[in-house]
């Protein structure tokens, strides 16, 4: 009956959603309605780093519910969970990152960001990158270097050009009518791309000169997951904005953008609430992210990261195989076709493991489990995975 409803009157995103009914989850695992019992190897797509329903984070979830839930339009109440979790997210952040806007999903975050770098630089010029994904809200969207995603929806916002992630020679394109360069600090859903630290301090460097901003986006290599608390702070840049969400709820829908104080006034006055948001830093969410936060640190899991991507890597071998490329716990496994790794999704989820493929790289296979899975379930869905290819 319930998987009837999810057809008939639930909005659908795909033709072939996975369509596992959940009863419940714990730790580093789903459990349907069948009793069966799934490893989860994307975490919700980067989502519960700390795993599915830490007790950490449930503990701070309800004792802040107890208190109050909203009360009023982000910005105009002090309220104790923003406050505390903007400090320690500015604390996390160099100098002069220090003030933090709060919003409801990384796709809002953008959306708030391209308004800033229009409203410091006074420009309306904005370079994204090809295979780029921010979101699929329309200015997100307009961002975004996949033209697949975007064709149907045209016409979409003007004055946004695409240039090559980590081309030296595309970094020629920034000028001084550009308003802001937009860049994920490792390019999620076309595969998990990188590029050297040489690329991004080029890129800074170049912003600097023509007054662009730069804005990062660590929607997916945030809190931890690259083996850093943020991913940018291995390559010795600091952004004008740095763009946040995903991993940083601990399962709760938040996002934010953070920037230094003097850019982000800019949204108070020509207009007055130049940028607002009703639910955006939803007390509960921000007690559900302070307490991630804590748990990340107090547990040293970004820490473990370069040790357990080293270990997925050693067990992940088969002919297969063509590539793996890894942002610490952020992975594709290449298998060059489409059709392999449909094949290989649904015989890993037959043998109760759970894996995706990425928007703009259909071909390779998604690794991001939560950062507290443990050496011997990597072990365990390595030999799953090689018994699915194997099939």
């Amino acid at each position: 009956m319930l998987r009837t409803s999810f057809f008939k009157h639930v909005a659908q995103t795909s033709p072939e959603p996975m369509a596992i009914e959940i009863s419940h989850a714990d730790g580093n695992y789903l459990f349907d309605t069948k009793g069966n019992k799934y490893l989860d190897l994307i975490a919700g797509i980067s989502v519960s780093n700390v795993g599915h329903r830490n007790p950490e984070v449930l503990t701070a979830i309800k004792n802040q519910a107890d208190q109050h839930l909203h009360t009023l339009v982000y910005g105009e109440h002090i309220q104790q969970p923003q406050v505390l979790l903007a400090e320690a997210l500015a604390n996390s952040l160099p100098a002069p990152l220090t003030q933090i806007c709060f919003v409801n999903s990384g796709s809002e975050a953008i959306e708030g960001a391209m308004k800033l770098v229009k409203r410091v630089t006074g420009r309306f010029e904005i370079l994204g990158c090809n295979n780029a994904y921010h979101g699929s809200s329309q200015g997100a969207l307009s961002l975004n270097g996949d033209e697949y995603y975007k064709r149907n929806f045209r016409p979409l916002l003007p004055g946004i050009r695409q240039i090559r992630f980590g081309n030296f020679d595309d970094l020629k394109r920034i000028n001084v009518k550009t308003a802001g360069v937009f860049v994920e600090t490792v390019q999620g859903e076309a595969g998990v791309r990188t590029a050297e630290s040489s690329y991004f301090k080029a890129l800074r460097q170049k912003c600097t000169e023509t007054g662009t901003m730069l804005v990062l986006d660590e929607i997916q290599t945030g809190f931890g997951r690259t083996g850093t608390f943020w991913g940018f702070t291995q390559h010795g840049i600091v952004p004008d904005i740095i763009v946040m969400a995903k991993g940083m709820g601990g399962g709760m829908p938040i996002g934010a953008f953070a920037a230094s104080e003097q850019h982000l006034l800019q949204f108070t006055f020509d207009p007055v609430l130049g940028h607002i948001s009703t639910f955006g830093g939803h007390p509960v969410s921000c007690a559900a992210s302070l307490a991630t936060m804590r748990f990340i640190e107090n547990n040293h899991l970004a820490e473990q990261v370069k040790e357990k991507e080293t270990l997925f890597r050693n067990h992940l071998t088969h002919d297969s195989i063509l590539e793996i490329r890894s942002a610490g716990l952020l992975m594709a496994v290449e298998l060059g076709s489409f059709d392999k790794v449909l094949q290989t999704i649904r015989h890993c989820l037959e043998m109760g493991v759970i894996t995706d493929w990425f928007l703009h790289c259909n071909t390779a296979l998604r690794i991001a489990p939560p950062l507290t899975i443990r050496p011997e379930e990597i072990r365990s869905a390595c030999e799953v995975i090689t018994a699915a290819l194997n099939k």
